[in-house]
């Protein structure tokens, strides 16, 4: 295979998984907001507090084995040692039965402490609703780095959405259904997040099946001597282990926010335990606080899925241009990549700033809106340093250096839960919310800093922050003068959709106007030389 078609093929995988990941986001985003109309603030608390649980058990578990068994499948294929191939897929699938197994019964048998734990202990349904697809993802897992280790990125996508959707049309069907029947808050909660289990349970049925079949097409014998088990258990391991340990960062952080978060306001609130308000019927306060913050959270993670298919197209282009030494081109690349990171997530970070709350009233009517409004204005602008950070990784691991984000993600996530323990006594679950900020501002502010320092032919931030920057704040001045105008005539909804119409034109036009993009920052984009053409750029 010449140089060309390799470059096609890894392109090509890149945009397949790109495209199925930025589906699964939007699917994602389908699900979570009528969910949480569907629940109330209290349902959606023991929803999510069961969710950061599965995240944190689940990536401990499956973060650094697919891509280590990618990897090591990748290099046996390219060698045309099929047995190999054959062996290491055998023992990673009995690995990760094993370890989905043990996953799955820490989970369930362990639900009520885990539960008590986040300062919650009526999620125990949820938790143990959830549990099974620790098992049937880990399973699955299997199958998706066998075949990414052929390059062959389709079957990976399909099941995404797959999974994707059937906790869509499970989850919120079941919802829906146990809500009308007059279930608490803590069942209808199980029954929403049970559509998890039954979406990865229908992945895994089809990348079994879809494993048989191509595992069928193949032709051809091999005669290589594969290697002992325990020497391919100890490579994958070896590679395995490093990623887990990253990986883990985020989700652990995200489980001792919770955590935390919870368990101050039960004590600020002189609240009693969960169990207390369910046996009295009651609405247990703290939850439902942490779930009116969490439905703006759901919010704020939306403009970072943008960023999905630029940090998949950067990667791959930077580290060609170092291959070649060609450190300008690279650094043309990384300022161009971050200037259309910016491009998305400033307009979008300030429409969330400025129309927080009508945003808010027009998703999610019935939540706490003394709770959700400002957490939405403060995660609005934590959502553009987000983006910030990814596009930085995406550079930093493309120039080698892969651990550097890591520890600075850490540094990020100390100074989160420092601020946490502050700003929570004093704001309730708003103080949650600065914490988020202040966790991104450092950890965007650090590796911005850190790609000056390290990487040749640096970008000029001049040129990626401030024609978009202006616009942007043009724009979030904009929305917000014609929200007030056309609210006492139209009312909260109509204004905030006319608000977001205008703004997005407003935007468009001076984005053009100031010229803030070139035809390379396009390159970088699907379709982005029709784009620049119609720009006339």
């Amino acid at each position: 295979m010449g140089n060309r078609e390799k470059k096609s093929t890894f392109f090509g995988g890149a945009a397949i998984l790109a495209v199925g990941i930025a589906i699964v986001k939007l699917i994602g985003a389908l699900y979570k907001i009528p969910l949480g109309n569907i629940l109330d603030d209290e349902g959606f608390g023991h929803f999510n507090n069961a969710y950061v649980i599965y995240n944190l058990l689940l990536m401990v578990s499956t973060a650094g084995l697919p891509v280590a068994l990618s990897k090591t499948i990748s290099e046996a294929n390219a060698l045309g040692k099929r047995n190999q191939v054959h062996r290491v897929f055998q023992v990673a699938l009995i690995t990760f039965f094993l370890m989905g197994t043990v996953t799955f019964l820490v989970m369930f048998t362990l639900a009520q402490p885990l539960a008590n734990l986040q300062g919650d202990g009526m999620a125990v349904y949820a938790v143990q609703a959830i549990a099974p697809a620790c098992f049937f993802v880990c399973v699955l897992s299997t199958f998706r780095g066998y075949a990414q280790g052929h390059s062959n990125m389709v079957p990976t996508a399909v099941s995404q959405v797959i999974e994707a959707l059937g906790k869509l049309v499970i989850g919120l069907a079941l919802a829906w259904y146990l809500v009308q029947k007059g279930a608490d808050s803590a069942v209808s909660a199980a029954g929403a997040i049970f559509g998890v289990t039954c979406g990865a349970g229908l992945c895994l049925i089809y990348l079994i099946i879809d494993h048989i079949l191509r595992r069928q097409r193949e032709h051809g014998r091999s005669e290589d001597q594969p290697e002992p088990h325990g020497d391919i258990l100890r490579r994958l391991l070896v590679i395995a282990v490093p990623i887990t340990l990253c990986a883990s960062v985020t989700p652990i952080t995200s489980w001792l926010d919770t955590a935390q978060v919870q368990n101050i306001l039960r004590d600020i609130l002189n609240a009693q335990p969960a169990e207390w308000y369910s046996q009295m019927e009651l609405t247990d306060p703290v939850v439902a606080a942490y779930g009116a913050y969490q439905k703006a959270i759901t919010i704020y993670n939306l403009p970072s899925s943008f960023m999905v298919a630029l940090t998949a197209s950067v990667v791959p282009a930077i580290a060609a241009c170092r291959a070649r030494r060609d450190f300008r081109g690279a650094g043309r690349i990384a300022e161009s990549s971050l200037r259309v990171g910016m491009l998305i997530a400033l307009p979008a970070g300030a429409g969330l700033l400025f129309l927080g709350g009508p945003i808010m009233e027009l998703l999610y009517s019935s939540t706490d809106h003394a709770i959700a409004d400002p957490s939405m204005m403060l995660l609005g602008v934590a959502s553009i340093f987000v983006c910030v950070m990814l596009v930085c990784n995406s550079i930093l691991q493309a120039s080698g250096f892969v651990n550097l984000p890591i520890f600075i993600m850490i540094v990020g996530c100390a100074a989160k839960l420092i601020v946490n323990n502050f700003m929570v006594r004093q704001m309730g679950a708003v103080g949650a919310a600065v914490g988020t900020l202040v966790c991104y501002i450092i950890v965007a502010a650090l590796e911005l800093t850190l790609i000056k320092r390290v990487i040749p032919a640096a970008p000029s931030y001049g040129r990626v922050f401030v024609k978009p920057l202006f616009a942007s704040l043009v724009m979030g001045v904009a929305v917000w003068a014609i929200h007030g105008l056309l609210e006492p005539l139209l009312g909260n909804s109509l204004a905030t959709l006319g608000a977001i119409a205008v703004g997005v034109l407003v935007y468009a036009v001076l984005v053009v106007v100031l010229r803030a993009i070139s035809r390379e920052d396009l390159s970088l984009m699907p379709k982005g030389d029709k784009i620049a053409k119609i720009l006339r750029l």
